[in-house]
């Protein structure tokens, strides 16, 4: 496989996949592991497809790992503690919320959110 077959193989990928770093990263994943499998069997009859495919399938796979590990960022980042480990500094701005706030509804919220705290401390 000469080098303009490496080129096609990144335009393919581009095509399908649309990110020209990742594309990159994928076929130069791929070479390698051509160099070491096609002495042992052989020459495939498509090395150009071969290589694709293989570039392609490591490119899902790490596309797949950043999503996922996206999610689960996103996802850390947004929770929020359970009140039982919230110090008692934040259990008290509730009930010193409650007596500020002029709104009956976010009052009678903040007040029973003290009160549920109050009670997970007993």
């Amino acid at each position: 496989m000469d080098r303009s077959g490496s080129f096609s193989s990144i335009g393919a990928l581009v095509r399908r996949h649309g990110h020209f770093d990742a594309c990159e990263d994928a076929v130069q994943e791929a070479l390698p592991a051509a160099t070491l499998q096609w002495p042992g069997e052989s020459v495939p009859d498509n090395p150009r497809g071969w290589l694709i495919t293989a570039a392609s399938r490591r490119l899902t796979d790490e596309l797949r790992s950043e999503y996922a590990r996206t999610r689960r960022e996103t996802l850390v980042a947004t929770r929020t503690p359970a009140d039982e480990f919230r110090s008692p500094a934040a259990r008290a701005g509730y009930r010193e919320a409650a007596r500020r706030t002029t709104s009956l509804p976010e009052q009678r919220y903040l007040e029973t959110r003290a009160a549920r705290l109050a009670q997970a401390e007993r």
